[in-house]
């Protein structure tokens, strides 16, 4: 069984025991619950249920396994002629989850 879940204007495809990185949404400690109420999609071996947006009565259910961050992105503005060079840099603060149960 499968679903598709949007979390932090993202949409990701999960299965039971997957381990997903999302963006990170509230704080909590490791161990605790989080559930995904905005289901897409669930899909089986024979049926698949898609939501007009969201199928109603699904959830998702993931642990928190910990809280990382994400690739470096280096950020370059340059106007030619103008001597204006600036360079930032962004690191995204990710959660990463391991996806539970699966009810819907």
């Amino acid at each position: 069984m499968y679903a598709v879940i949007e979390t932090g204007g993202k949409q990701y495809r999960v299965t039971p025991g997957d381990v997903v990185d999302i963006e990170r949404t509230t704080a909590g400690g490791e161990g605790d619950d989080v559930v995904f109420d905005r289901v897409l999609m669930i899909g089986g071996e024979d049926d698949v249920r898609v939501g007009a947006p969201v199928v109603e009565g699904a959830t998702v259910t993931a642990t928190r396994v910990s809280d990382v961050r994400g690739p470096k992105i280096v950020v370059f503005k340059k106007k030619r002629r103008k001597g204006y060079r600036r360079t930032r840099g962004h690191r995204q603060d990710l959660l990463r989850v391991r996806i539970g149960e699966i009810q819907g």
